[in-house]
């Protein structure tokens, strides 16, 4: 079974979108994309440096952008299960049928946004915490007032809280962790931090109408597959001031009977944690146009097995 993920904020870099330009379509798509959110995102996914698309408003829409041009350019595809990880779930939600492409950049606008509001009221971020035992590296974390913000497995949590919180870290590392990499994120996304911007996510999307996802739709929040869209809707809200259980996740991928995992585009981290966390799942990133091949090879193999 073919299971498709979409990455979340951190993995842009500099000019990632430029290759993809060259396909068909593509700057059509994305041209009209930026029109609907009135951000132009061939700019920044080709010509804008590290810092502009670090601001979280510019970010998490090129994000989902990236990931539909990118899925979209690899055919007919009928995964069995999707899923993202956070800013990504919104990518998800297309993929899974709950979302229209229009509908989801204007949510994820917004959403970038209240997010980037939300994080200027306090100096904060997040660093990501290599090796270690969550029982011992979660309760370190909370005596320094720092929540374990994304939990993906593979022996990774995401840190995230006020910078003086996140240096007392680097001084004081869990037992067993080997090194603390401080992540190209504008904020502590998925804690409190972020609770202003969940009621302007909540008011948006009051505005849209959610179809019931026709793929099976993963949720960070628990790792649980969503059966309807108005759930997938209220997990999105809710997700923001809130951890990301990826690990979950990638258990319930396990209990699908998960063959091979593609991460479209700018793919990379998603398929690093699947590759220690499921051994034997083939796994593929969509980096660039030339993985497409090897992508459609990957599904005509996995997608109905």
């Amino acid at each position: 079974m073919l299971v498709l993920v979409a990455p979340g904020q951190g993995a842009q870099t500099p000019g990632f979108l430029t290759p993809w330009l060259d396909l068909p379509g593509v700057e059509d798509r994305l041209r009209a994309l930026s029109a609907a959110v009135d951000l132009d995102l061939v700019h920044y996914g080709t010509d804008a440096d590290a810092d502009e698309i670090r601001d979280t408003a510019v970010a998490q829409p090129l994000l989902v952008a990236a990931g539909l041009v990118s899925a979209a350019a690899l055919g007919d595809v009928s995964p069995g299960a999707v899923a993202g990880h956070s800013v990504g779930e919104i990518t998800a939600a297309v993929l899974a049928g709950v979302l229209d492409d229009t509908a989801a950049l204007t949510l994820v606008r917004k959403r970038g946004l209240a997010m980037a509001e939300a994080a200027a009221i306090t100096a904060t971020g997040m660093s990501a915490l290599l090796g270690g035992d969550p029982d011992i590296t979660i309760p370190h974390l909370e005596k320094l007032g720092l929540t374990p913000a994304n939990v993906n497995g593979a022996g990774q949590i995401v840190a995230a809280g006020t910078l003086e919180q996140l240096a007392a870290l680097e001084a004081d590392k869990p037992e067993g962790v080997r090194r603390v990499v401080a992540l190209k994120v504008a904020g502590a996304f998925h804690t409190r931090h972020m609770a202003p911007a969940v009621d302007t996510l909540a008011k948006a999307a009051q505005e849209l109408t959610p179809a019931d996802p026709t793929i099976t739709y993963v949720s960070n929040k628990d790792g649980k597959a969503v059966a309807t869209g108005a759930e997938v809707l209220e997990r999105l809200v809710g997700q923001v001031a809130n951890p990301v259980r990826w690990d979950l996740c990638m258990e319930t991928f396990q209990e699908l009977g998960v063959t091979a995992l593609l991460e479209v585009c700018p793919g990379g981290t998603l398929t690093g944690l699947a590759k220690r966390a499921l051994p034997g799942v083939q796994t593929l990133a969509l980096k660039t146009p030339d993985d497409l091949d090897a992508a459609r090879e990957l599904i005509a193999e996995h997608a109905n097995a």
